[in-house]
């Protein structure tokens, strides 16, 4: 059974959702589910909640959640990488492909970054392209600015 809260912040509605043990989705706005959700505040809700905006008002540089996002083998591997992006650094999609030892493999961790089903926590706001511009964000492009602005990166 999944738990789902839904909270104000700073960049407007949020949706997170557990399972009991773990972060498995952040969505921006509300987010309605017709099956398999309780919508009621639990402890973990409630932490990822206040360490999101600990983190919107530049409090929180690393988050300390229990994460569980859903994908295959390569999603994984692609978010654990944006996982270790440093806070207020940035990389490419090349660079990423390259640490997960497939340097041919850039479109392919686009579409897993697009695919990131906990944005903010899994910094897919980190990437940009590799001319040095913002590309897509399923927040929009005006929230990566913002974020990329909190973490002191101005583009």
């Amino acid at each position: 059974m999944n738990n789902v809260f839904y909270y104000e912040t700073q960049i407007g509605k949020i949706t997170i959702i557990e399972n009991g043990k773990a972060i498995t989705h952040i969505y921006f706005g509300k987010v309605v589910f017709e099956d398999a959700h309780i919508s009621i505040e639990t402890p973990l809700l409630k932490k990822a909640n206040i360490e999101i905006n600990e983190y919107l008002i530049g409090k929180r540089k690393i988050f300390d959640l229990p994460l569980e996002p859903e994908g295959t083998e390569f999603q994984q591997m692609v978010w654990r990488k944006l996982q270790q992006i440093p806070y207020g650094e940035t990389c490419s999609y090349k660079d990423i492909a390259k640490g997960i030892g497939n340097i041919n493999a850039s479109r392919a961790v686009g579409m897993a970054n697009n695919k990131n089903p906990i944005p903010i926590i899994i910094p897919c706001h980190r990437v940009i392209g590799a001319n040095g511009k913002l590309v897509g964000y399923a927040g929009g492009l005006d929230l990566k600015e913002k974020l990329l602005q909190i973490e002191g990166i101005v583009l």
